[in-house]
């Protein structure tokens, strides 16, 4: 079967981060807030809903049609979610040539937010079953693309609306999303049965030995592994998101940056935040995916309980870096995580389900953290109960452990 004549899985994964690298676009949004705030008069929170709503769709669709991906395959989902993501970039043009924040919130936030969650998870699955023998580099390089869209888009979105207004500037990207979405979709599909890459001598599929089971989504939510993995999802991100979110005011109350250094560091970090996706992914190949996140929870614990500390401009950058680093990194480990836990029958599905942690996440972090700036006056004081948050997830990280040590050794005594 290594011989027959199959797609390139290079060129497959390259068709998926040009998914990723068009949806996550959405992370660039904030280049509408002030344009969009200056020609309506909307304030900066209702724009920023925008963004809210998209990404709590994200997920949502995530969970809720992550059985439309197993069942249709890549590119039937790919294509759905072009669709979506296409006319809901472009009907945002319509939006905001009515004046209507209604439906921006309709087009950008549901539609578009529907988009992102079948696209985000379309070729993921796909992937770790054309690279069995390097998963963690697969998820890795699709899911980079995720993280360094912003860095693309952003130039692109404010030359843009300079030079041909915000609505035009809508109309062409999600025209020009839709065109990569569909070109990239069109190539991919499911390795055939029973195939493996050349020299990889290990079993695919249901057969492969190295995973602990092989369980439909339905099989997988009635583990403990399942929740064990939502709730460690849910706190790296809950604390990233929200140091992501304050980064900027942090660097300048923290270590008395100026507002435009401080802006400018904010640029530089999305680069750590795409290469600690594709960083981590990969060394997970080599350390263990279990490993890998209990190195993101001790380090954070520290960087957390630090960085209130920090005056040193140098050290502040550098441990801002690791934890944006360790934000990516447990998003893009994560697919390749589940299949070593639940095999690839309904890998999508479970991660779908999964990405509920992220929506959640998306809405909490950056709450708490406010509510605390609020509160005491600073973002400071609401790290030092983020790295609490984190020995949470060191706990729960080692409880994985010891469950998939009792998993091993049942399937060992059933061999």
């Amino acid at each position: 079967m290594s011989d027959q004549k199959v797609k390139n899985r290079w060129l497959i994964a390259l068709c998926a981060v040009g998914i990723h690298i068009s949806i996550g676009s959405v992370y660039a949004w904030s280049n509408f807030t002030t344009p969009l705030g200056d020609k309506f008069g909307w304030s900066s929170s209702q724009v920023q809903f925008t963004f809210s709503l998209a990404i709590l769709f994200l997920g949502l669709s995530a969970a809720f049609l992550g059985w439309f991906v197993e069942k249709y395959g890549p590119r039937v989902a790919g294509i759905t979610a072009a669709i979506f993501f296409g006319i809901g970039v472009a009907g945002s043009g319509f939006a905001v040539q009515m004046g209507s924040l209604w439906l921006l919130y309709i087009f950008y936030g549901v539609l578009g937010g529907v988009g992102l969650g079948v696209g985000y998870i379309a070729p993921v699955s796909t992937l770790v079953k054309w690279f069995p023998d390097r998963r963690g580099l697969a998820t890795g390089m699709a899911i980079m693309g995720f993280g360094f869209a912003a860095a693309i888009a952003s130039p692109v979105m404010d030359f843009l609306i300079n030079a041909v207004g915000i609505a035009m500037t809508f109309y062409i990207l999600g025209v020009s999303y839709f065109i990569i979405m569909i070109l990239s979709s069109l190539y991919i599909e499911r390795p055939p049965e029973g195939w493996k890459p050349e020299g990889f001598e290990g079993e695919t599929g249901e057969g492969n030995k190295k995973d602990l089971a092989y369980l439909s989504a339905k099989e997988a939510l009635k583990t403990k592994r399942f929740y064990y993995l939502w709730i460690m999802l849910f706190i790296n991100v809950t604390c990233g998101i929200a140091v992501i979110s304050a980064a900027k005011p942090l660097a300048v109350e923290s270590v008395g940056m100026s507002t435009a250094a401080a802006a400018t560091l904010v640029g530089v970090m999305g680069i750590f935040n795409g290469g600690g996706r594709i960083g981590w992914a990969s060394l997970s190949d080599y350390i263990g995916r279990g490993n890998t996140y209990l190195i993101f929870f001790i380090l954070q614990i520290a960087l957390f309980i630090l960085l209130p500390w920090t005056t040193v401009t140098a050290l502040f950058v550098i441990f801002l870096a690791v934890i944006y680093t360790c934000y990516g990194g447990g998003f893009s480990t994560l697919p390749a995580f589940i299949g070593d836990l639940f095999g690839t029958k309904e890998l999508g599905a479970i991660h779908g389900f999964l990405l509920t942690a992220w929506a959640a996440a998306g809405l909490v972090g950056p709450i708490f953290a406010a509510w605390m700036k609020d509160t005491t006056g600073s973002y400071e004081s609401s790290l030092l109960y983020f790295a609490g948050f984190f020995v949470i997830a060191l706990i729960v990280s080692i409880l994985t452990k010891i469950d998939i040590r009792k998993k091993r050794k049942e399937n060992k005594a059933n061999a």
